[in-house]
């Protein structure tokens, strides 16, 4: 679990900027109240609006109480469409959505297999109905066909959503010439104890949004739109701090309380594009990969009982930062450079060589990088009240082998934080480049 990640935005158009919210909901009294003396039989008692309105004919105080009464009485007033709500991210584009944006606080991701006897052509046209649904969904519209009316009154949200292929796709499609060298499987690393159930997969679909009722609205559309032609092999779902929960945008935490995210790289670095998305020449990536990347997925389960029974010292040299604000232990703030150098008075490295935060950084991995996009999950307590609770791990480089591989090698020689995670699910895929007016995801491969 690599130390990069991104901070969610308040709008599509301040990408990878910190983090934004919806905040509501009615009083407990409120409720309550609504199903109180208004019905009740003159036997019982007298009427809600005639206790009402006497109370106000009178001059009738009525202390803490009373003033309950009288607030959970009027009705809650109309909020309009928030910025949260109407934000809206586009379907076409350079890039496919889903890459650049911000953090969202609802996720899903779910892979699906091609149906037997599907191929090339059943492919195609998925693609084809699936660009159309995220194109308008995307959009704050309706599905095409069925709309299930879950997202009805709902705005865009933020929404997006993302498709990649996997490497078993190219060869149910006749493809394999067109398969990338990149998307050669991952190695096996020592903390992996992955179910292959839940890895890997011919196809995959990453949803996210800021209102969970419209990210699960594009998962069932999507799902309804697979139709006969592909079956899903696994779904998880995720979400992060919702818009405007804190009081200024911030870099986001993870299940363990850690800021989670501080060094991930940003769209002004210079190299960014080149570490993050694969070129339109000059590259050993097949044509139809232009402008896309490469997605690495791990289901990240945290031993959080075992982590939570250490200090916040213990904590902190694990990662190598401070849990307040996330500055490196060496001192300063959030965004200090690490002092991997400085020792305390009793000549011990301030930041422990095995911390977290040291051994993810590019200087020390050839200047390997990733662009994270996770999300938290909670998948319930066992019968043991164990969590099973961590982090969908989302990961985008332009090549793989020195990207992801490169970080996770160097961690499985020796990361303090192994031993409080477990890989549990993997999957890369290779997610092409955004589709232009007119076209479908994946159409210079399918129709190439």
């Amino acid at each position: 679990m690599a130390e990069q990640s991104i901070p969610q935005a308040r709008t599509s158009e301040t990408p990878l900027n910190g983090e934004t919210a919806l905040n509501g909901g009615a009083s407990e009294s409120a409720s309550a109240e609504s199903a109180s003396v208004e019905g009740a039989s003159p036997k019982e008692g007298i009427s809600r609006r005639l206790l009402l309105g006497t109370a106000g004919a009178t001059g009738l105080v009525l202390g803490a109480a009373g003033g309950a009464v009288g607030y959970a009485a009027r009705p809650a007033e109309a909020t309009p469409l928030s910025s949260v709500g109407a934000d809206q991210v586009m379907f076409h584009g350079k890039h496919q959505p889903g890459i650049l944006q911000g953090l969202q606080a609802r996720g899903h991701v779910v892979a699906f297999d091609l149906a037997a006897g599907a191929g090339r052509k059943e492919a195609a046209a998925l693609l084809r109905r699936w660009s159309e649904t995220a194109r308008r969904l995307m959009a704050g519209e309706a599905a095409k066909q069925d709309d299930t009316d879950v997202a009805r009154d709902a705005g865009p949200s933020s929404l997006t959503i993302t498709f990649g292929f996997g490497h078993s796709f190219f060869a149910r499609t006749g493809l394999e010439k067109q398969r990338p060298v990149s998307l050669d499987p991952l190695p096996d690393f020592s903390s992996d104890q992955l179910d292959k159930a839940r890895s890997n997969g011919d196809l995959w679909v990453q949803i996210g949004a800021n209102d969970a009722l419209v990210a699960f609205h594009a998962l069932r559309a999507i799902q309804k739109d697979a139709g006969q032609a592909a079956k899903v092999r696994w779904q998880m779902n995720g979400f992060n701090r919702s818009p405007g929960a804190t009081a200024h945008p911030m870099t986001a935490r993870n299940l363990m309380g850690q800021m989670d995210g501080t060094r991930n790289p940003k769209p002004t670095e210079a190299d960014f594009d080149k570490r993050i998305f694969v070129p339109e020449s000059g590259s050993t990536d097949p044509a139809w990969m232009a402008n896309g990347s490469y997605a690495v997925v791990r289901r990240i389960r945290m031993l959080l009982d075992d982590w939570e029974q250490l200090s916040v010292k213990e904590q902190e040299d694990v990662i190598g930062r401070r849990k307040s604000d996330g500055a490196p232990l060496s001192g300063g703030t959030e965004t200090t450079e690490m002092d991997l150098e400085k020792t305390d008075k009793a000549g011990n490295l301030v930041v422990p060589l095995n911390a977290h935060a040291r051994i993810t950084r590019p200087d020390q991995n050839g200047g390997a990088a990733m662009l994270r996009r996770p999300f938290s999950y909670h998948d319930g307590i066992d019968t043991d009240g164990v969590p099973d609770a961590g982090l969908l791990f989302i990961c985008w480089q332009a090549d793989p082998l020195r990207g992801f591989v490169t970080v996770q090698r160097k961690l499985d020689r020796g990361d303090a934080l192994s031993k409080f995670i477990r890989h549990e699910a993997s999957g890369l895929f290779a997610v092409p480049g955004g589709a232009a007016e007119g076209e479908y995801v994946g159409q210079r491969l399918l129709e190439g």
